[in-house]
């Protein structure tokens, strides 16, 4: 911010212009790093199967024992 200042001050159109895309991208990029950073730490919740939803589970696909 300082060097814009600077460059405004001095009459230095093309440094102020490049400054500015220059912290447009590091803006950018601290926002990505700061979003990756919060979902890398968010839980996901995989949930846990009950014993009633596994012997459903179980009971359907092997069914009844076929008879001779």
């Amino acid at each position: 911010m300082a060097r814009i200042a600077e460059a405004e001050r001095e009459g230095w159109l093309g440094e102020v212009e490049g400054l500015q895309v220059s912290l447009a991208g590091a803006r950018e990029k601290v926002a990505q790093l700061d979003a990756e950073d919060q979902r890398s730490k968010s839980v996901v919740d995989l949930g846990m199967p009950t014993l009633r939803q596994l012997t459903v589970r179980t009971s359907e696909t092997t069914g009844p024992c076929p008879t001779a």
